[in-house]
């Protein structure tokens, strides 16, 4: 094992750097996309809330593997062509995205009706009363599940392999066929995206809960 990580841990490294990117975009995109739909589905206007239920019952509804093949494969013949790096995170962002709207959704109708109340009181407008008081109560009960979600959203982005994203699985893959080393190459892959699951994911989340706690008052 020694000297397989001496002969491919530089290749292994720039893969998982790779996988690293696409996690920290798709997470942008997934937050944004949940946010956005997750106030679209309560929104009083129902345009907004059509098209955000629109879109997350395309992405939940479907798989990630057929929505990567359609942003990489099918758009360009509608005239829009995405990089294989662009593809990959876009589309495992989006699918995350859908469920993580629903985490929003959940969160802000699961805060006290009296902070509701509270804030009717204080005659804010819709968007101050939101960003105010009831967001920021909702992002304490969001957090749990989207650590659980960002561990999915790791997992995903093995999938962009497929579209020759040089990713830590697409290295593992070549490896693989270049060596038939298949309990190294894949071994290697699977404690890796357990390190980035389990030893950064995970604590970093649990750190932002208790702060995120601390600043409401609610250690």
């Amino acid at each position: 094992m020694w000297d397989f990580l001496q002969t491919y841990g530089g290749r292994l490294a720039e893969g998982t750097l790779v996988t690293a990117a696409q996690f920290a975009l798709a997470t942008a995109v997934a937050l944004v996309a949940a946010l956005a739909a997750g106030l679209g589905r309560l929104s009083a206007h129902w345009p907004v809330r059509a098209a955000a239920t629109t879109y997350v019952e395309i992405f939940r509804g479907t798989s990630l593997l057929v929505q990567l093949y359609w942003i990489f494969y099918v758009l360009p013949l509608f005239g829009i062509s995405l990089p294989k790096l662009t593809a990959g995170f876009l589309s495992v962002g989006l699918n995350v995205g859908a469920y993580g709207a629903e985490i929003v959704r959940g969160s802000i109708l699961s805060v006290q009706r009296g902070q509701w109340e509270a804030a009717y009181a204080l005659s804010m407008s819709p968007w101050k009363r939101m960003r105010r008081i009831i967001l920021p109560q909702a992002i304490v009960l969001m957090l749990p599940p989207w650590g659980n979600l960002l561990i999915e959203l790791l997992k995903g982005t093995a999938l962009v392999a497929l579209i020759g994203v040089a990713d830590l699985m697409f290295v593992a893959k070549q490896i693989n066929g270049s060596t038939f080393l298949s309990a190294e190459a894949f071994g290697t892959a699977l404690v890796i995206y357990y390190l980035l699951a389990r030893v950064l994911i995970t604590p970093a989340m649990r750190r932002l809960e208790r702060s995120m706690a601390r600043r409401l008052g609610r250690a």
